[in-house]
């Protein structure tokens, strides 16, 4: 990733004048220490190009470190707050807001919570979906179960009336919780505030168990999406072992970058092939990927193929084309696609394979976070209330070189982090796995 800012100042409301009762000892002291805005984290941390920077007289652009403020913009004791969960289901969300809940509420004191159902569908009239009042009690064993208690939803709304509704609801802090097309709604829900002149501070949070955020380091669910990711992998090598001329085929989510089947495929150290959307592959050829197959076959008799869903969509070029509900393109669907060519292939050269597709995707995300994403969530949530409750808005939590920021939503919006083909983690996989390029149009060096 080349990480190219000019501009990483997070907007305020106005300025913080009131207290922070956040951990207030007896004698009104804070036993916390507070996070001053001076505090910034790099965003680039090579030394001969920070160096190179500033003999150009440019100060390197950095991020805003996340924590308590020790003056905070809303009144607790006044403040209503929402929070929304949107797009596909990943392993946190519920432990995302039960942090959000439960530092709000002991944190600050703050009363008025209110989680909006199915999305921001929920903020819309015409549906007629009811609001939850959030308190401790109400989220106290969310964290348990996957999914999102508050229900999700895909699709845009009218931004309009999602700021009629946070006008009509009076609410002061919306904590959006989603993807990039979360983030792009929540650039224009900004807008739309500004516009009328309100004062509502809108936190995002962002969620993708893709982990190909822009400008975020790691997103949450994606420890526990990688855990369960090599479990199906286990399973695909015992198959493909168990069974003359064996092939496990897993086929994981990345529609569009393939973290999860890359950092599963060194998670689980059986993998022979990992095809991701990054890197480019032909089937048929000298190089072509079934050949290279054939050959792991005769060499060792067994093979074990990773694929995330957005790799090898070249295949189905000229076909029609489809968008779900947030516009975003149906993928077609290269699991059962390779399972088919790959069973073509072999009878075609009269070899018998034992061919075994496994797809876990819907498990993997509906499945409750592991323990590592529950701390990472927590973290997250709360350093999304205290920049909240400061004023801070049209930002998300991020994290960034170890360290929690504060991340200007149009610095990541509409724009994806994905693999390297040239740099360490493919370089890693390669490394792994023994694979080489599979393309006719050159070899690579090796």
């Amino acid at each position: 990733m080349n990480p190219e800012l000019t501009d990483t100042i997070i907007k305020t409301l106005g300025e913080a004048r009131i207290a922070s009762p956040v951990r207030k000892s007896e004698n009104g002291k804070p036993e916390c220490s507070f996070q001053p805005d001076e505090d910034r984290v790099l965003v680039e941390i090579n030394t001969e190009k920070i160096l190179e920077q500033i003999r150009l007289g440019i100060e390197p652009a950095s991020f805003e470190k996340a924590g308590p403020r020790s003056h905070i913009f809303f009144d607790p004791s006044k403040v209503r707050c929402a929070i929304v969960t949107c797009g596909g289901l990943c392993p946190g969300l519920n432990d995302i807001i039960r942090a959000i809940v439960l530092e709000l509420t002991y944190g600050y004191g703050v009363r008025g919570i209110y989680g909006i159902r199915y999305g921001l569908a929920g903020f819309i009239p015409e549906y007629r979906y009811d609001v939850v009042d959030l308190t401790p009690a109400e989220v106290e064993d969310i964290h348990g179960s996957g999914g999102t208690v508050l229900g999700s939803s895909r699709g845009p709304q009218d931004i309009g009336q999602i700021v009629d509704c946070l006008e009509r609801m009076n609410v002061g802090i919306l904590f959006t919780v989603g993807g990039d097309g979360t983030l792009m709604a929540s650039t224009r829900i900004c807008d739309e505030i500004a516009k009328r002149g309100l004062k509502i501070s809108v936190v995002g949070i962002p969620k993708t168990i893709d982990n190909d955020i822009f400008m975020v380091g790691r997103s949450f669910g994606f420890e526990t999406a990688v855990e369960m990711a090599t479990a199906a992998i286990r399973t695909a090598h015992t198959e493909a072992v168990g069974y003359p001329n064996g092939i496990g085929l897993v086929k994981l989510m990345g529609r569009h970058s393939g973290f999860i089947a890359a950092h599963a495929a060194l998670a689980q150290q059986d993998v022979n092939f990992v095809l991701v959307p990054e890197v480019d592959f032909d089937l048929e050829g000298e190089n072509g990927f079934l050949k290279t197959l054939e050959t792991r076959l005769l060499d060792r008799g067994h093979a074990v193929v990773v694929a995330a869903e957005g790799a090898g969509q070249k295949f189905f070029e000229g076909e029609n084309a489809e968008r779900d509900a947030s516009g975003n393109l149906k993928l077609h669907d290269i699991g059962m696609f390779l399972k088919s060519e790959i069973a073509s292939y072999f009878d075609s050269i009269n070899m018998e394979i034992n061919l075994k597709f496994i797809d876990p995707s819907y498990m993997i995300r509906s499945h409750p976070a592991n323990s590592n994403d529950n701390v990472f969530c927590s973290f997250l949530a709360r350093n999304a209330v205290h920049a909240g409750m400061a004023g801070k808005t049209r930002l998300l939590v991020g994290y960034w070189h170890d360290q929690f920021v504060h991340v200007p939503m149009d610095a990541s919006a509409g724009k994806r982090k994905r693999i390297d083909p040239n740099g360490r983690l493919w370089m890693s996989v390669q490394e792994a796995t023994g694979q080489r390029s599979m393309t006719n149009a050159h070899k690579s060096c090796e």
